[in-house]
């Protein structure tokens, strides 16, 4: 396993999807949604403490859905109820701040469409730590696109959660490992507070 080395001057965060309708719809497994919620709030803390930029995305459309993705598919994504006007909103535990990059996206992915490469881009930063609701879509979307832009990675392991357990773990043995590292929390947390003990 490689030794987790961060430097802050070039990492972000990206806290996906952590907003008032996914949460309240998410059921969560294997970790359970409360849990995933304050490892990110623990994760986003800690950056800020160590100076990592903190990228906060949300998903979010117009009311009636037409700027949203609408394939035929056996499983769609999106009922056909109006969402709650809130339902895009950031979490306020993330405590957002002004100058935080907030990322408005309308998929899974945070790449297409947005403007999150140019800002990683334009300030210097080639590492990114994800956190997300839910592992197969977001992160590993966002993942995807980070990887072959040629972004370092790093995977929170329990500040995420999967539909299933099943699918979160897929993901974790077998597409994450091939393009970053995987790591729980503490671990993370850990190798800031050495880098700004040494």
């Amino acid at each position: 396993m490689n030794e987790l080395n961060l430097d802050p001057r070039c990492t972000a965060i990206a806290v996906i999807d952590i907003q008032k309708g996914i949460v309240a719809m998410a059921a969560g497994a294997p970790h359970p949604t409360p849990s995933v919620v304050a490892n990110c709030v623990t994760l986003l803390s800690a950056c800020r403490r160590a100076g990592v930029h903190p990228v906060l995305v949300h998903v979010g459309g117009s009311p009636n859905g037409a700027d949203l993705l609408h394939p035929i598919a056996d499983e769609p994504m999106r009922g056909t109820a109006a969402l709650p006007p809130d339902w895009s909103d950031l979490l306020p535990e993330l405590g957002s701040s002004p100058s935080d990059t907030v990322i408005l996206k309308h998929q899974w992915g945070a790449f297409y469409g947005t403007e999150l490469d140019l800002q990683l881009r334009r300030r210097g930063l080639t590492t990114i730590i994800l956190c997300d609701i839910a592992t197969e879509f977001g992160v590993e979307s966002t993942a995807r696109d980070a990887y072959e832009r040629g972004y370092e990675l790093v995977f929170a392991e329990d500040a995420m959660t999967g539909r299933n357990a099943e699918s979160h773990a897929n993901a974790i043995r077998h597409i994450f490992p091939r393009i970053g590292l995987v790591r729980r929390t503490e671990e993370i947390v850990a190798a800031f507070e050495a880098g700004m003990g040494a």
